[in-house]
């Protein structure tokens, strides 16, 4: 039997709330986001801050930006 099966046959047999807990792990895990993805976009953050800052690029207020999507 493959892992992933023998894992959910030992998981049906939990009790309901030992199965909602089960899940609520599941699910949390698959929103963590990988620590090298987070590295790239912290550092695109700073260098979008710092070409703003440098006057390299413009503010577009929330009202543009909403109005291409009316």
């Amino acid at each position: 039997m493959a892992a992933p099966a023998k894992i959910l046959k030992e998981a049906l047999q939990l009790k309901p709330a030992q199965k909602a807990e089960l899940v609520d792990e599941l699910l949390s895990s698959l929103d963590q986001t990988d620590k090298e993805i987070r590295t790239l976009w912290a550092r695109e953050a700073e260098s979008r801050i710092n070409a703003y800052e440098r006057g390299k690029l413009k503010a577009v207020s929330i009202e543009k930006v909403l109005s291409k999507y009316k």
